[in-house]
């Protein structure tokens, strides 16, 4: 088997030893080199050729996003963040992604070693994830046509509610933060309400909505438990809860869950469409975007058995065709598209 060739870059020689380490115990993972500073990588880099580069984002010499802006112009190739856990690591590792980064992993505020080692399943995970990801160019566009896939064996039980709103719910992982943007950033200002759920620490969340907001017409903001779901609106839940859809009457409201994490994650998306699936039915469409393993696929199951239309984004525009793949594999999904007709889509579905 091939072996993912890793180089480490980073400041801190203990980060870049304990990642050496952690990611050297997986015989898939082969860490070839690491460097201090981005001007070394970029020479290890032409003499290594690595296959993932783990980038720290606060380094000297050369600002990591600068770094990794003439990186993905000049050598695309997969790179997974190393992020601290503050608004200003949120920030950055957020423009990273928009940058071009595949996925990032967060450093423990305290407790260096332990806390990485607590990590090391995510991390080697993240890695050779990111080996197989695509990269993708800074102002590139895929167009690729819809695909209809074969109607479910499963059979559909329509539920509809006294109200005639709907509600989209998404979920997204690895390259979901871009993903997200594009989708919402076609939204119209009177879109219906949408549901999101993304793979985030919980520092990341704040930034992230605000982020979302800025790229928007529609108002993005973090959920608040009990408050009315209307249109107009898009819901992401605050760091390390779940969100619910639960039913009021005719109308719907967000329900913060602090529960144990849900296939490894709080928030989960699965969480989040069963509960869509419960509360609205046939009157939701749903969409699973870019991630890495299989959270959402069963729970997209269920809103299509529910009578809700379902959509994935399509392998040759997702960073990580890992969620939406799976959701194809289970029969969840009845439609495949690219990332860039998947907001026009859902539109026309809810309409309908």
């Amino acid at each position: 088997m091939k072996r993912c060739r890793v180089l480490v870059v980073d400041d801190s020689a203990v980060v870049r030893q304990l990642l050496t380490e952690l990611l050297a115990q997986d015989p898939e993972i082969e860490v070839v080199g690491s460097a201090a500073d981005p001007l070394l990588a970029r020479e290890k880099i032409k003499r290594l050729n690595p296959d993932v580069l783990t980038l720290d984002v606060e380094m000297p010499r050369m600002d990591g996003l600068a770094f990794l802006e003439n990186l993905m112009r000049l050598r695309p190739m997969p790179v997974v963040m190393v992020s601290s856990l503050t608004e200003r690591g949120a920030d950055i590792t957020l423009q990273a992604m928009a940058l071009g980064a595949v996925d990032f992993v967060t450093k423990p505020k305290a407790g260096l070693a332990q806390g990485l080692a607590d990590y090391a399943d995510e991390i080697r995970a993240k890695v050779k994830a990111a080996a197989g990801a695509r990269v993708r160019a800074p102002a590139a566009t895929v167009q690729q046509p819809l695909v209809r896939l074969e109607a479910s064996s499963a059979p559909a039980v329509a539920t509809r509610f006294r109200t005639t709103d709907r509600l989209i719910a998404i979920g997204a992982s690895a390259g979901g933060t871009e993903a997200l943007r594009v989708v919402l950033e076609r939204m119209p200002p009177d879109a219906p309400a949408i549901v999101l759920t993304q793979h985030i620490p919980a520092s990341f969340s704040r930034p992230f909505a605000e982020r979302l907001d800025r790229h928007s017409q529609m108002l993005v903001r973090e959920a608040r438990d009990g408050e009315m779901i209307l249109p107009g609106h898009a819901y992401l839940p605050p760091g390390d809860h779940h969100l619910r859809v639960i039913r009021d009457g005719a109308r719907w409201r967000c329900k913060l869950d602090p529960g144990p994490p849900v296939n490894r994650h709080r928030p989960a998306v699965d969480v989040l469409f069963r509960s869509v699936a419960q509360s609205a039915g046939a009157n939701a469409v749903a969409a699973i975007l870019t991630g890495m393993g299989d959270d959402g696929a069963r729970g997209l199951l269920e809103l299509r058995q529910a009578g809700a239309p379902t959509l994935v984004q399509d392998e040759a525009t997702s960073v990580v065709w890992g969620m939406p793949g799976a959701a194809v594999k289970l029969g969840a999904a009845q439609e495949i598209l690219p990332l860039e007709a998947i907001a026009d889509r859902l539109l026309a579905l809810a309409q309908g």
